[in-house]
């Protein structure tokens, strides 16, 4: 059946054009229930026995939610216990208009079958598709359609060849307006919330209720703390006329009074705009995109360099509590440099998402209402009900914002799951994950249907199609215990004198292929997070540790990279190819490093290593005579208890010729893949580029090296490689290295691109023009879609529309780019949960360390021994303050007699600070210089308990 609409639209020339909408209905859509014997379906998605023990409804029955529902209860949707709902297609419409996370996890839970959510296309069905009416708001018209719907099903389900008492429908709606009509119209319906209590089988979901519009109006306070927010009109209009600013709110991390609205201006660089004060930050919450409105120059203050955070006391909504510590901040930037200023006037786009955290019981007994501290510093405390306290005091759980009132403190929200006990290392992991946006749960089945069957074997068709490698001596150099093993190389000489250089990569994209849904999920994934002691894959383990590891003895599919070089390592020739390979040996750095070193040792697989080891040298100085720069960064490595898991020691990790072995030839492979690519796609190539720091950036790195009378020039990369290599100090060999670790903080972050949507390809830190990823695609979705454009460069394979796609391309780099950023902090967060536990189990320690950076009232130092940096506070809490006297320009803290510089040696105790279970710290005390009232006597190390080392 058709149903058609016609009308006329002036074109901007004048005329008139005519304009046909068709819609297509039919009488032939399942209603998804096994209990229906009309639509004639043999396994139907809504079970016929549907019965979730309730005191309002005993027998079997559908829940029918409408739109708000969905969008706003999302979180009680996911419970186990909700089954057997109907989601109309109106309702999926407009939720996925209205919010794209909660369309996704409503898709999610609609594909898991244990859930029994099914879709009904009632908008396609002859008998519950409406039209419009005139004068009917769409809002309206998509309620009236929702009850139509529930009707149609009612009277469905009520057939003769259904039992009397089959299931039933219920609309759950938490519109009033909604609600009676539909009981006008004796549809069986319910609130939400009236609904979840009745349950009987899981009375907690109450807690997970998010608070309707009714109920926010309802929380009535004695005085209005924030003032109201403009409406969305207001601000685009003042957007439009330049009298406010759209920018993202990023909140402070050390003061939870000020925040930055960083404003992206058209071609131009981002500017950044100061807010200070509750009444300034209006409720606006980090992440967030806000409008704001400058404050006259004379308001213009500067950021605090204070730390005050929230102290956790449930304030009890009074405005005078937050105006007396804004009078504390304003004190403490009198002498800073003023900088924009501003104050948010309105919400354009709020970016929530649940946060983890932990509970503080209120003192009021039998209260249900009690805050809720975020893990995340930057995110405020919020209000929840909840009847579950005394089971969730001490554990770590999620909690949902549902909206801040004008009169409120703080946010309201609501529980949404228990992650388990504070301070236990799995709850902390999963926190880390969360909080990070690692994805990391279990492959679904419709990934895993798309894997190769096993046994897997290569076939006589797989070898016309590629060239055989397995005759070379090829062979993997990585870190000790590494499954997936990216890739190989070898080196032998050929018999015009010249070499031949391989470099072997694991041919992933012929095991993913284009818009499946094992590619979605590495696409979305973006990359592998390796945290310490388990690895969160990017592809199933069949892959990542199987079917595309270059492990040794085995037949491994690869994509090969492969150049005729003479002995002063010029190319001569360059040649890429699908391949098989035949790995001859899987080499730790240590043990290929053993090899290249033993004289004795002429085996095939040593001397291409030695071959490989003297290219690189070569490479390795050609490279930094054109500017690439040699930076430092300590990286530590955890010795783990076989049976505890618990890290028992500690150390940095050591690197060694083979390790930049191997970084120079992966190296060279992406420079060379890089300009293959581009040559052949210039608008749609995948590139990796880093920018050049603003001068601005260099000034810490300039003042510490002027503390040592040592100068360094930051005109290009090449004259700060050549300062760096110059910068040395007698009798202070460490000083190059902190020089170095100094420097990587000063630079950018390097990001993908696509080729078409920029001009700048320049890899600052590596003196390339061009640069992309090519070398790891087991653990990066960028290699994957390098390995494609390769591919179809080389007619190993063919191209697909978004491949191509410069748009989607750039929209590609924006995840990677973003899942990249969020793995590199969940690593470093790993990183500092394993040390916690590590000085939990071996107590106060004596250890030498140098000052990194000075601040106005404390030191950041650096453990060489370890890699780790920890702060000295001179102003502690409930503490005489000694006599501090900060110079920025030095920079310098001088305490009492002493002045601490960039650089200097001193020695610390460190502890780890578990007073605060949620944000446990690492705690370091001055031990020497000694400083009278600072200095803190060294603990008995000897006396210490020591536990066997095991390095695993």
């Amino acid at each position: 059946m058709l149903k058609s609409k016609t009308f006329v639209k002036k074109t901007r020339s004048g005329g008139v054009m005519k304009i046909v909408r068709e819609h297509y209905l039919r009488d032939d859509i399942w209603c998804g229930s096994e209990a229906c014997r009309k639509c004639n379906q043999e396994n139907g998605v809504l079970q016929k026995d549907a019965v979730i023990e309730s005191s309002l409804c005993s027998y079997p029955h559908y829940l029918l939610p409408d739109t708000n529902v969905v969008l706003h209860q999302i979180d009680v949707l996911e419970d186990p216990i909700i089954r057997n709902v109907i989601i109309l297609q109106t309702v999926l419409q407009e939720v996925r208009h209205r919010s794209a996370p909660v369309h996704k996890r409503v898709k999610d839970l609609i594909h898991k079958k244990e859930k029994h959510f099914y879709t009904f296309t009632n908008e396609h069905h002859r008998d519950t598709f409406i039209e419009r009416d005139p004068g009917e708001s769409a809002n309206d018209r998509n309620d009236r359609a929702i009850r139509v719907a529930t009707h149609w099903y009612s009277q469905h389900l009520k057939t003769s060849e259904s039992s009397a008492d089959g299931p039933r429908v219920i609309l759950i709606t938490n519109d009033q307006k909604n609600k009676q009509k539909a009981e006008e119209s004796n549809l069986l319906v319910y609130k939400c919330e009236e609904y979840i209590k009745s349950l009987i089988a899981n009375p907690e979901l109450v807690d997970r209720l998010a608070l309707t519009d009714d109920e926010k109006n309802e929380i009535i306070s004695r005085k209005v703390l924030f003032p109201e927010h403009l409406p969305l009109s207001r601000i685009q209009a003042g957007i439009k006329s330049g009298s406010f600013l759209q920018g993202t709110f990023r909140a402070s991390r050390d003061n939870y009074l000020e925040a930055t609205v960083f404003i992206q201006e058209d071609d131009e660089d981002s500017t950044e705009v100061l807010i200070q004060g509750l009444q300034n930050l209006n409720r606006a919450v980090h992440q967030d995109v806000v409008a704001v409105q400058l404050l006259p120059r004379d308001q213009w203050v500067g950021p605090s360099a204070v730390v005050l955070q929230d102290d956790g006391t449930a304030k009890d909504d009074k405005a005078e509590e937050g105006e007396e510590e804004e009078e504390a901040l304003k004190v403490s930037t009198a002498d800073i440099v003023r900088k924009p200023t501003g104050k948010v006037v309105g919400i354009i786009k709020r970016n929530w998402r649940p946060y983890c955290g932990m509970l503080n019981v209120s003192q009021i007994k039998e209260s249900t209402r009690h805050l809720f501290t975020p893990a995340d510093r930057r995110i405020p405390r919020i209000r929840i009900e909840t009847r579950q306290a005394s089971t969730l005091a001490g554990n770590r759980i999620m909690v949902a914002i549902d909206g801040w009132p004008k009169d409120s403190r703080y946010p309201n929200g609501h529980f949404v799951r228990n992650l388990g006990g504070a301070g236990e290392k799995d709850t902390e992991e999963e926190v880390l994950l969360l909080e990070h946006d690692v994805p990391h749960q279990a492959f679904s089945q419709a990934v895993l249907s798309f894997l190769p069957k096993m046994p897997w074997a290569i076939t006589p068709e797989d070898m016309a199609r590629r060239a055989d490698l397995r005759h070379l001596t090829v062979c993997s150099v990585d870190p000790p215990g590494c499954t997936d093993i990216d890739d190989a190389l070898h080196c032998r000489e050929l018999d015009n004198g010249n070499l031949e250089v391989g470099v072997h990569i694991a041919d992933v994209s012929h095991f993913i292929r284009p818009g499946n849904a094992l590619d979605k999920e590495a696409a979305n994934r973006g990359t592998t997070v390796y945290l310490c002691g388990k690895r969160i894959d990017m592809v199933p383990e069949l892959l990542s540790s199987n079917l595309c590891s270059l492990r040794s003895n085995v037949e491994r599919f690869s994509f090969s990279c492969i150049w005729e070089m003479n002995h002063k390592a010029q190319i001569l020739k360059t040649w890429f190819t699908k391949s098989v390979i035949n790995s001859k040996a899987s080499l730790t750095y240590a043990e290929a490093q053993m090899r290249i070193d033993d004289t004795t040792m002429n085996d095939d697989i040593t001397m291409s290593l030695r071959r490989l080891n003297k290219l690189a040298k070569i490479l390795k100085r050609q490279r930094i005579e054109k500017g690439a720069l040699t930076l430092s960064s300590l990286e530590v490595r955890f010795h783990i208890d076989s049976e505890t898991h618990d890290p028992i020691d500690l150390q940095t990790k050591e690197l060694m010729e083979t390790n930049s072995m191997v970084e120079e030839f992966m190296l060279l492979a992406n420079i060379s893949v890089a300009q293959k690519i581009y040559d052949e796609f210039p608008e749609c190539a995948l590139l990796r580029k880093h920018p050049a720091p603003p001068p601005s950036n260099y000034d810490i790195l300039s003042k510490a090296a002027k503390s040592k009378n040592v100068e360094i020039h930051m005109d290009s990369a090449k004259a700060l490689a050549d300062s760096l290599d110059a910068a040395k100090v007698d009798g202070f060999p460490y000083f190059n290295t902190l020089l170095r670790i100094l420097a990587t903080r000063c630079m950018m972050q390097a990001v993908y691109f696509c080729s078409g949507m920029d001009s700048d390809f320049h890899h600052y830190g590596l003196a390339s023009p061009i640069y992309t990823h090519f070398t790891s695609p087991i653990r990066r979705y960028s290699d994957i879609i390098v390995h494609r454009l390769l591919a179809v460069t080389i007619g190993a394979d063919s191209t697909y529309p978004d491949l191509m796609d410069k748009h989607k391309q750039s929209s590609l780099c924006n995840n990677l780019n973003y899942r990249h950023k969020m793995a590199q902090y969940a690593q470093r967060a790993s990183v500092a949960f394993h040390t916690q536990l590590f000085f939990k189990n071996r107590g106060i320690m004596n250890e030498e360390g140098f000052v990194l950076f000075v601040r106005k009232n404390a030191i950041i130092v650096l453990i060489p021994k370890f890699g780790m940096e920890g702060t000295v506070f001179f102003d502690v809490k409930d503490k005489t303050v000694p006599n501090l006297v900060f110079d920025e320009e030095g920079p310098s803290l001088k305490v009492q007699q002493h002045c601490f510089r960039l650089f200097d040696k001193l020695k610390v105790t460190i502890s780890l600070d578990d007073s605060n279970i949620q944000h446990q710290k690492i705690r370091m005390a001055l031990v020497e210089p000694v400083i009278p009232g600072v200095s803190v006597p060294a603990p008995d190390v000897e006396q210490q308990a020591k536990k066997p080392k095991l390095d695993c």
